[in-house]
C-alpha cells in the first residue's frame, strides 16, 4: 500500500494527529525494530500496530487473549474498510473455512488469533501461507506468571515467532505491567532476538516505550461504607442513563447485586463462568449493543472490550492487586469524557481475596505454585489503596515506577480536607488489647478485637471471658469505622500485623513495643471534611459523578437525536453502536454541526469510508435540526 501514515491515519480512521507515543511506536515498526510499548488505556495501542499493517506487504497475525476483543476489533477494522478477520474457536466450520480462503488467497491484512490456536495446527497453515511482517503480541503482560492474568498459551507465542521465516517484526502492547512484567515480556517473547535461520543474523533493535499510565479523565473514589447495597444504589442514582459496568469478586456477589438491580429497575444484565456460552454471548451483546446500560460480572468481563462510552465502573468488592483494579477500572471513560472509577470497599474484601488467593475461584483458572506470597503482597497494596488518606492517583502511578505529584486534584482523597490528628490514645487502647489477647494465647480478626474495645457483650465474649480483660469497653464510646480506620493504619505502618490465609487475624507488629513505652505523639491525617470538586470531576465520598458534570459543553438535545440514529445504523448494520461512530465523535458533531461532505470529514473519529457510509443521514439529520431550531 503506497498510502503513507498520515493518509492512512485519517481515511480508514477519521483522525488527523497522532495521540502521544504513537508515531512512535508505528515509526520504530516500520524501521524493522521490535516494539514493547506500555501505554494505558484509552491511548490508542491498536492504531500502532493496524496502521503498520496497511503499509507494509502481507499478512499482519495479531495475537489477542479474548474472542470478544477479537470480534469488537475485526468489527470496528472492517466497518472502516480494512481487511481483516479472526480464528477462534466461537466460528463455525463454515466461518473457519471462509476465513482460511481468504487468507490463502492473500486478501487480509490483519488476522486475529487466540494464543491456544497456535498449537492447532493452524499457526503451521499460516506462517507456510502468505509472507509475515509482523507478529503482534496483545495484553502482552498475560505471557508473565508475575502479572494478574497469566495466561500457558502465551508461552507458545514465541515458538510460533520463530517458526515464521524470515523472522517478523515482533509488536507487544500492554497497559499494565510493572518492570518485572516487562522483563518477562522482552525475555519470553524474544524482542530483540536475532533471526536464527538468516546468515550474519544480528540482533534486531528493540524499541521501548512507556507512555505513563495515567489517565487524567477517571475520577477516582473510595467509598468504605456500612452498607455495600445502600451505596451501590445511591451511586447509581446519578448514573440512571449512563453505560457503567459493576465488578464483583464472587459468582455469588455478581447474582445478589444483579438481583438487587433488577428489582430496582434498573437496566442491568449479569456475566460469569458460572453462565452457559450462549448467555454469555447474549447479556454481553445487551451490553455492547445498549440493549442494557448496566452490567454486572466477575473479572471473567471485559478484557479488551472496545466499548468507547462506559462513564463508570464500580467495584463492588476490592479486586487482589493494583494491576487488576486499574485495567478493569480503566475501561470507562476510553473515548476520552471524565469518567468514574469508584471503589466500595470493606475488610471482607480483603477476607474473600485471601480465599481465592489460596483456593483460586473457578473463575480464575488455577494457580502457579510459588506465588502465593507474592499474591498476598499484591493484595497487601491494594489495601494500602484503599484504607490510605493520601492521593488515591498517587498511589497506583507509583505502584507502576513513577513519581507523580502529591496532589491529584480529581480523587476522593485529594478532594476530602484532612488534619493531622494524634491518635496515639486510640493506638495504644487498639495494641493493648492484642497484647492482652496474646497473653492468654488467643489472636482475632478485627471485628472481634472493635467488639472487645467497644464492650460487645456476644455469647463467643462472654463464655471466652473476654469481658473479664482490662481493655474491654475501654474504647465504647467510638465509632466502629474510626477504630477499624486506625487499624489499618496501625497495620500498614508495622505497629501491628495481620496474617494472610483464610482466617487473617491482627497480631503485634515489628514497631508495637517500641510504641508502647514512648511517650510522644503518633500522628495521622483524618478526614475532616469534603471539599467541593472541580468543574468534571466527582466531588469525594459523597459521589458526584464526574462523567455527569463534565466541563466540556455541547448541545445535549443534539446528541440525543445522534444516538438515536446512530443506534437504528447500527441494528441495521448489526453491529455495536460505538462501531458506527464513538460518543466522541458524536459530541464533535453536536460543537461543529456539519452539513456537508466536507465539514463532516473533519468530525473527529470519520474517515473515508465512513463518510460514504454514514454521512448522509447523519448531515441530513443535523440539517433538519438546525432547521428547527434556527
Amino acid at each position: 500500500m503506497d498510502k503513507d501514515k498520515y493518509t492512512i491515519l485519517k481515511d480508514y480512521f477519521g483522525y488527523t494527529s497522532f495521540r502521544p507515543g504513537q508515531e512512535e511506536v508505528i515509526d520504530a515498526v516500520l524501521r524493522g525494530e521490535d516494539v514493547l510499548a506500555v501505554m494505558p488505556t484509552g491511548a490508542g495501542k491498536s492504531l500502532c500496530y493496524q496502521i503498520p499493517a496497511l503499509m507494509l506487504p502481507g499478512l499482519t497475525v495479531v495475537v489477542s487473549p479474548l474472542i470478544s476483543l477479537m470480534k469488537d476489533q475485526v468489527e470496528g477494522l472492517v466497518d472502516s474498510g480494512v481487511p481483516a478477520a479472526f480464528l477462534n474457536s466461537s466460528q463455525t466450520p463454515a466461518e473457519y473455512n471462509r476465513t482460511m480462503a481468504l487468507l490463502l488467497q492473500g486478501e487480509l491484512k490483519l488476522l486475529y488469533m487466540a494464543p491456544e490456536r497456535l498449537g492447532k495446527g493452524d499457526a503451521a497453515r499460516i506462517s507456510g501461507s502468505a509472507g509475515i511482517p509482523l507478529v503482534v503480541v496483545d495484553e502482552a503482560h498475560c505471557v508473565s506468571q508475575w502479572g494478574h492474568d497469566f495466561r500457558p498459551g502465551y508461552l507458545d507465542i514465541a515458538e510460533f515467532i520463530g517458526a515464521v521465516s524470515p523472522r517478523p517484526v515482533t509488536a507487544a502492547f500492554t497497559a499494565t505491567a510493572t518492570p518485572k512484567v516487562r522483563q518477562d515480556i522482552v525475555r519470553l517473547l524474544g524482542l530483540g532476538a536475532a533471526d536464527p535461520e538468516a546468515e550474519n543474523s544480528q540482533r534486531r533493535d528493540l524499541f521501548s516505550i512507556t507512555t505513563g499510565f495515567d489517565r487524567p479523565n477517571l475520577y477516582f473514589e473510595v467509598q468504605k461504607p456500612q452498607d455495600k447495597k445502600e451505596a451501590l444504589l445511591n451511586c447509581l442514582k446519578t448514573r440512571k442513563d449512563k453505560s457503567g459496568i459493576i465488578y464483583c469478586a464472587t459468582r455469588k456477589a455478581v447474582e445478589e447485586v444483579y438481583e438487587l438491580l433488577i428489582r430496582r429497575g434498573f437496566e442491568a444484565t449479569r456475566y460469569h463462568a458460572g453462565l452457559d456460552d450462549d448467555e454469555r454471548r447474549r447479556n454481553q451483546d445487551d451490553f455492547l449493543y445498549e440493549r442494557k446500560n448496566i452490567i454486572v460480572g466477575t473479572n471473567a468481563f471485559g478484557m479488551g472490550i472496545d466499548k468507547s462510552n462506559v462513564s463508570f465502573v464500580i467495584h463492588y468488592n476490592m479486586p487482589k492487586n493494583i494491576e487488576s483494579y486499574y485495567q478493569e477500572a480503566g475501561r470507562a471513560g476510553r473515548d476520552g469524557a471524565p469518567a468514574d472509577c469508584i471503589l466500595l470497599y470493606s475488610g471482607q474484601d480483603v477476607r474473600i481475596n485471601e480465599y481465592l488467593i489460596t483456593h483460586r475461584d473457578e473463575d480464575d483458572g488455577g494457580s502457579l505454585q510459588g506465588l502465593t506470597e507474592h499474591n498476598r503482597e499484591l493484595l497487601r497494596q491494594m489495601t494500602y489503596y484503599a484504607t490510605g488518606s493520601d492521593c488515591l492517583r498517587r498511589r497506583f502511578l507509583e505502584y507502576f515506577g513513577e513519581n507523580p505529584p502529591d496532589y491529584c486534584g480529581n480523587c476522593s482523597n485529594c478532594l476530602t480536607k484532612y488534619e493531622e490528628t494524634d491518635i496515639s490514645l486510640e493506638a495504644r487502647k487498639i495494641i493493648s488489647c492484642v497484647f492482652r489477647l496474646k497473653q492468654r494465647g488467643r489472636s482475632f480478626g478485627k471485628t472481634m478485637i472493635i467488639d472487645i474495645l467497644r464492650g460487645g457483650t456476644s455469647e463467643k465474649i462472654k463464655s471466652s471471658g473476654f469481658d473479664t480483660l482490662s481493655t474491654w469497653g475501654i474504647m465504647a464510646g467510638e465509632k466502629v469505622h474510626r477504630i477499624r480506620t486506625i487499624m489499618d493504619y496501625l497495620i500498614a505502618e508495622d505497629y501491628l500485623f495481620q496474617t494472610s490465609g483464610e482466617y487473617p487475624v491482627v497480631e503485634m507488629g515489628k514497631r508495637a513495643a517500641e510504641f508502647l513505652k514512648a511517650k510522644g505523639p503518633l500522628l495521622m491525617m483524618l478526614p475532616k471534611e469534603t471539599l467541593p470538586g472541580p468543574a468534571g470531576t466527582g466531588a469525594g465520598p459523597e459521589g458526584t459523578s464526574a462523567a455527569g458534570e463534565a466541563a466540556d459543553t455541547f448541545d445535549e438535545a443534539l446528541f440525543t437525536r445522534l444516538k438515536g440514529l446512530r443506534k437504528r445504523l447500527a441494528l441495521e448494520a448489526g453491529v455495536p453502536a460505538y462501531i458506527v461512530f464513538s460518543d466522541a465523535s458524536l459530541r464533535d458533531m453536536c460543537r461543529k454541526k456539519p452539513v456537508h461532505p466536507g465539514a463532516f470529514s473533519a468530525v473527529s473519529g470519520v474517515g473515508a469510508v465512513k463518510l460514504e457510509k454514514y454521512g448522509p443521514p447523519f448531515m441530513e439529520l443535523i440539517s433538519e435540526y438546525i432547521k428547527d431550531f434556527a
